[in-house]
């Protein structure tokens, strides 16, 4: 497995020399560099360990200016190496550089105790005494203090033997499968064009592949790779990697940006981090306070909102929402790193616990229920929590905090921090218990069960607010289901909750029309005895409707009054509706039809004359209705002043 070691340490304290004796290569590439003596951007150089391992090293700056520079080279450093001089001890920059450290997540590493041919022995014995002093309360409390001097040689075996062994302790990690390399040099090369190079922090990138550079979005394609001067054809996480790109220039690509592939990464101006300010800030953090904030090889303008204080002291920990100038794209358990803007220094860094915004007002009455998932999610990711409980208790929460959105299993990635195989694992043993519903097998969305269960509920209500207004009616249209609760939902989500309520019988579908299981059209006694007698006047009319005005006239009903009887015996197919105002009964228009369809097997069109023949004489007025009903119901269709039958 590749490893990454950092270096870290105050300014002029031997780093790049460090560097360049244990691997010969001289990090300080820029002319500023070389005639200032000093490290301005970082520098990369490596070495094969006796068991043929490959260490890749990164060489930050020390400088309290260039610690922005530090940041990026510190994303994806398996173990760091502080170095300490001899001669001067513990000094500004190496206590932050160790902060920074610790709050990027970094839990392995040595103190290189250099410039030891500069010192005697008490000196150094004494030196030794402080460092381990201040280590104490850090993740390097009770690392290794190795005494070298760059420029003797003294203890350089030592470190090497050292290094050697830390490469083989350090734990095994997954490679997962989301690339992602954050940018932190871009720049042409003659013959080839345009080259990026960082470290691949999860991953795997493969020659020919197609890429994008993120949060710009721009597409591109791996012309070819190298590693520490080597080609390669593929380039896994832990290792420092050159790619040459196609179709972009050198203007388009920033240091911060991040290669991944299409459709992988989700841009965001809003996180939700759980965010710890460092014991030796100054001062609280505020409410509303401006910082730098990094997060891999990018920096950016932010501001800190404290979600449940107006403050957060030295030594706490609270979930806070930091909201961004420019997007970015994370992965949950991402570190990041605030500094101050003045005085310029490190004063809190936390870890992603939601790398897209939550929307938290605060007269949401799920806000309470959300800022408890929010609080849970550090545990329920934490590498003890998934090897005793699995990735699905983790799951289960983010898809509850998608609410009725939900997740495709690519965002579901992004938000959970795991692989393709695990996630799927999860969801299946979630659908398996009712906790996740997929909604839409071709893009693998997901959405909670506890919210599938609350759109079962309004879809629900919708039918019955309809069956209260229209009790004479069977049923709703889809469409008029739909509406309200449907709203804003992906539309596979809509036809999937409506399905499975009629699968499940608490809903009926009879063709387009739709009801609850329970609904029953009940009439009063007085809307019985009108329907029957509505029924009766007009299949006693025949083939002449009656006049509606007279008919209700007669029975002392307003039209308001007959109007829902009257739609009832229509879905009831008792009556036929001719226009507004003119109905007629369903048997006698049968017998109509009938007798066009005899009509139409020996003629090829039918007018308002053959009509009125067929009718015996009806009224022209009738006769038109009648075609205008059979244009309608699709029986007919009009060529000029005649019809054709639609069946031929």
């Amino acid at each position: 497995m590749p490893i990454i070691l950092g270096t870290a340490g105050h300014i002029d304290h031997g780093k790049t020399t460090l560097v360049r004796a244990i691997t010969g290569i001289d990090c300080d590439r820029l002319d500023e560099e070389k005639r200032r003596g000093i490290t301005i951007e970082l520098g990369f150089a490596y070495c094969d360990l006796p068991n043929g391992q490959r260490l890749g090293i990164v060489d930050v700056p020390g400088h309290e200016r260039f610690v922005k520079n530090m940041v990026a080279g510190a994303a994806g450093i398996d173990l760091v190496m502080l170095v300490i001089a001899a001669d001067e001890g513990v000094m500004p920059q190496t206590r932050e550089h160790l902060e920074i450290c610790s709050l990027l997540g970094i839990r392995a590493g040595f103190v290189a105790l250099t410039k030891i041919d500069m010192v005697d022995a008490e000196w150094l014995g004494m030196v030794t005494e402080d460092v381990a002093e201040f280590l104490k309360g850090t993740f390097l409390e009770g690392a290794p203090i190795l005494p070298v001097s760059s420029t003797t040689g003294e203890g350089m075996d030592a470190l090497r033997a050292h290094l050697a062994s830390a490469a083989q302790s350090l734990p095994k990690r997954d490679d997962g499968d989301l690339l992602r390399l954050p940018v932190d040099r871009v720049f042409t090369l003659k013959g080839h064009g345009t080259v990026v190079t960082g470290t691949v922090v999860s991953g795997a990138v493969t020659v020919g592949e197609d890429v994008v550079f993120m949060p710009a979005q721009l597409p591109s394609r791996v012309r070819s790779l190298q590693s520490h001067g080597s080609s390669a054809e593929r380039i896994r996480r832990g290792q420092r990697c050159a790619v040459n790109v196609q179709g972009l220039d050198v203007a388009d690509i920033e240091r911060g940006f991040v290669l991944a592939r299409p459709d992988s990464l989700f841009p965001s101006e809003r996180w939700i981090v759980h965010l710890t300010c460092l014991s030796s800030a100054p001062r609280p953090l505020r409410h509303r306070t401006e910082v730098h904030f990094h997060h891999g090889s990018r920096e950016c303008a932010a501001r800190v909102f404290l979600i449940d204080r107006d403050r957060l002291a030295p030594g706490e920990t609270a979930l806070a929402e930091i909201r961004m100038k420019e997007s970015m794209c994370g992965v949950f358990g991402d570190h990041c790193v605030i500094r101050a803007y003045s005085p310029l220094r490190t004063v809190a860094g936390g870890v992603i616990v939601s790398p897209l915004e939550v929307p938290l007002r605060k007269r949401d009455p799920l806000r309470q229920e959300k800022l408890e998932q929010l609080a849970s999610l550090p545990e329920a990711g934490s590498p003890a929590a998934l090897a005793t409980h699995g990735a699905a208790p983790l799951v289960r929460t983010l898809l509850r905090l998608r609410g009725r959105t939900g997740a495709s299993l690519a965002l579901l990635k992004v938000l959970s921090g795991l692989g393709e195989r695990p996630l799927e694992k999860s969801l299946q043993l979630l659908s398996a218990q009712g906790g996740a519903v997929c909604f839409d097998k071709e893009s693998r969305h997901w959405i909670s069960g506890t919210d599938f269960a609350r759109l079962t509920e309004a879809c629900l209500a919708q039918a019955a607010e309809f069956h209260r207004k229209e009790p004479l009616k069977p049923g709703m249209a889809r469409g008029a289901l739909l509406a309200g609760w449907a709203a804003g939902l992906p539309p596979k989500l809509a036809h999937i909750v409506v399905e499975r309520a009629v699968k499940a019988g608490t809903l009926v579908a009879e063709n387009d029309i739709v009801r609850l299981a329970s609904h029953q059209v009940t009439l009063g006694a007085n809307q019985s005895d009108l329907r029957e007698r509505l029924r009766q006047a007009h299949d006693a009319a025949g083939i002449t409707p009656p006049n509606l005005k007279e008919v209700l006239e007669e029975l002392g009903v307003t039209p308001r009054e007959a109007a829902p009887v009257l739609r009832l015996l229509c879905d009831e197919k008792a009556l036929v509706k001719l226009k507004d105002g003119l109905y007629c009964s369903a048997p006698v228009m049968e017998d109509v039809l009938d007798k066009v369809r005899a009509w139409f097997a020996g003629h090829d069109n039918l007018d308002l004359a053959g009509l009125k023949e067929i009718l015996n004489g009806l009224s022209r007025k009738y006769l038109v209705a009648i075609m205008e009903y059979m244009d309608r119901e699709k029986i007919t269709v009009r060529v000029g002043d005649a019809r054709q039958y639609r069946g031929r």
